[in-house]
């Protein structure tokens, strides 16, 4: 077996993961870290001369510079090539350029008012801004704090990513010589750091994420500790940002609503409704070749200028387009979180990042397998609901019908991709059960309208909510006392690892098989007739057609063309942008194929979106975006 080449001063095989630099006089490779090359700075290294060849034929040539607004600033400056976002001219030209006033669309609020059964009632589709962090749960460092306590807390050996603004391209760093380059007397460059997510570090236990965030969150309430898929971890970033900082307009990962916390420094969002009108023009932008020389802000009716200032807290609903500016030096925290209001809209936004081919390292880490889990926690609370009489919210309702779709559609493509199906989520009966809830629902609200409304169907969620909550706890406690003081008979046991067998081996429809089951016992004489409450329900012919296919409600995807902002604590001017037609989440026709990674090791380590390298038009991170 033939040695492996040996590179560089420190003579060691080429490692991959490391950035390093040929030599093109002798050709050799050497790790930056050795001959002092960081890799940003080798994108203006025109010839490169190792440490070895330097003494005969003089220091490495640098790049002539001839442009101040294009990527490549080695362009001939001639007039005839457009401007390019994140340039010194580009950063120039935004701000002097005039844009609608923020207010419009931003809903003032304090802390204590932004809780989840206000959302709930109203609705979140615009952005809340927060002035004053009492009321939030929100815990984080005081605005003393610096980029060195950074480095200090998440360690200087730490690997990020930052990224050239004025080249839109992203390149690997350690902390600590970011933090080395920030307080530089001058810099060359404006390198903008946004995607250190800290949860795995010693800093995390100086933050505490809003409380409405974590009450929200799908990963905090519904990912289970024993799942075989890493946890995501993106509840947690830490962004530093050098004046000038330009992030292009983008969608966050998954359509993920974002909380975001400017602890000093000040931030410029441009904002623009996810209509159905723009998320169409935003794809088309983002699959142009020539995206970077055009402003997303020009092609839209509006675009809102929502200026961020130190201690503000702002929170932007799910799909809402977005850029951000840096206008002074800043630090910021923030994060990511699904939620079950806008369902529709964050499956919408993950079929977009699949036809425009999102890599993985740039999507919500396991979206499909969280959304399997929520479904399964979903069917619990319609069965529960529907048991207690009270009819769920309509968001709700509109969600678990995009679910129901997504999920078969995923459920078909398992022959081509590897599918996040958890091991245990029978997915084929799970899909059914959903359906039966949501065709049970449409008939009881059918028979309602037919009797002029019903004394007992549907009642409100919001007035009979607690009392209902003192049921269901009363249920499970009785029913866990009932099932503690009851020992299984041998017959119990039987048809219980019979069951079992059946499900692993997926021998047909449960469903028919626990009646051929039962059946024959009560034909011995072995079985007593029980009737539980609704048990017939579950035993319906499989409903195929889609969730939404009989509903005349508009999906969470549709509420940007069919709804007014909600008006507490005031209603900004909105307009309805209606186009009328309801989006259509089973086309898998539209969605490139995935090529996701194969499950790894039993036991993973947790994982973020913390970004590699790749090429992509589009790089998804918290809040903000880099391009290729």
């Amino acid at each position: 077996m033939a040695a492996a080449p040996l590179y560089c001063v420190c003579r060691q095989p080429y490692d991959f993961n490391r950035f390093m630099i040929e030599c093109d006089i002798c050709k050799d490779w050497f790790h930056g870290s050795c001959v002092q090359v960081v890799e940003h700075h080798a994108a203006d290294i025109d010839v490169y001369h190792c440490p070895n060849c330097e003494p005969i034929h003089g220091p490495s040539m640098m790049k002539k510079r001839n442009n101040w607004h294009r990527h490549d600033y080695t362009e001939p400056n001639d007039g005839t090539l457009p401007v390019q976002a994140g340039t010194a001219v580009f950063v120039q030209q935004l701000q002097a350029r005039s844009f609608v006033s923020g207010d419009e669309i931003l809903l003032p609020m304090d802390g204590s008012q932004v809780t989840q059964c206000y959302l709930e009632r109203e609705g979140f589709h615009y952005p809340i801004v927060v002035h004053d962090l009492d009321g939030l749960g929100l815990k984080l460092p005081p605005p003393s704090f610096t980029v060195s306590d950074v480095e200090h807390y998440v360690g200087a050996n730490k690997v990020i990513d930052v990224i050239d603004v004025a080249r839109q391209a992203d390149s690997k760093l350690k902390l600590g010589e970011f933090v080395k380059y920030y307080y530089q007397p001058e810099r060359p460059k404006v390198l903008n750091l946004i995607s250190l997510e800290f949860s795995d570090t010693k800093m995390s236990n100086l933050v505490e994420v809003p409380e409405i965030a974590q009450k929200m969150s799908w990963v905090e309430n519904y990912w289970p500790d024993d799942s075989f898929f890493p946890k995501p971890f993106v509840q947690k970033y830490c962004l530093m940002g050098m004046k000038n900082s330009y992030t292009d307009f983008h969608i966050d990962f998954g359509g993920t609503s974002v909380w975001y916390h400017v602890l000093w420094g000040e931030k410029i969002f441009y904002l623009i409704k996810p209509t159905k009108a723009n998320l169409a023009l935003y794809e088309s932008w983002s699959s142009s070749p020539s995206q970077s020389e055009v402003f997303f802000g020009d092609k839209v009716d509006k675009c809102y200028k929502c200026v961020v200032k130190q201690g503000t807290t702002i929170f932007l609903p799910t799909g809402w387009i977005h850029a951000v500016l840096t206008s002074q030096d800043s630090m910021a925290f923030g994060g990511n979180f699904l939620q079950n209001l806008n369902i529709g809209m964050q499956l919408r936004c993950y079929e977009m990042e699949r036809r425009l081919k999102t890599p993985d390292l740039f999507k919500f880490p396991y979206f499909e397998a969280i959304c399997w889990y929520v479904a399964k926690n979903l069917l619990e609370t319609l069965k529960e609901l529907r048991e207690d009489k009270c009819q769920p919210r309509g968001y709700l309702v509109d969600g678990v019908k995009a679910l129901i779709s997504s999920l078969k559609t995923w459920l078909r493509r398992e022959v081509r991709e590897c599918p996040e199906v958890p091991d245990n989520i029978r997915p084929s009966s799970l899909i059914k059960a959903l359906t039966t809830e949501i065709r049970y629902l449409e008939d009881e609200s059918n028979k309602a309208e037919k009797s002029q409304g019903s004394a007992e169907w549907p009642l409100t969620h919001s007035s009979l909510e607690k009392g209902y909550q003192v049921q269901r706890a009363a249920r499970r406690l009785r029913d866990h006392h009932h099932h503690s003081q009851r020992l299984p008979s041998n017959l119990d046991v039987l048809e219980l690892h019979t069951l079992e067998v059946l499900k692993r081996l997926e021998v047909g429809p449960l469903e028919e098989v626990t009646d051929a089951i039962q059946g024959m016992l009560s034909m011995a004489g072995l079985l007593c007739q029980q009737a539980s409450a609704g048990g017939d329900i579950l035993q319906q012919h499989w409903w195929s057609s889609q969730g939404n296919s009989n509903s005349n409600s508009n999906s969470s995807s549709d509420t940007w063309d069919s709804s007014e902002p909600y008006s507490a604590p005031r209603s900004p001017e909105g307009e309805d942008g209606s186009l009328g037609e309801e989006y259509s989440y089973s086309e898998s026709s539209l969605s490139p194929p995935l090529h996701p990674s194969k499950r790894h090791t039993p036991n993973p380590t947790p994982i973020s979106n913390q970004a590699t390298k790749g090429k992509l038009l589009n790089f998804y991170y918290f809040g903000e975006i880099k391009k290729k």
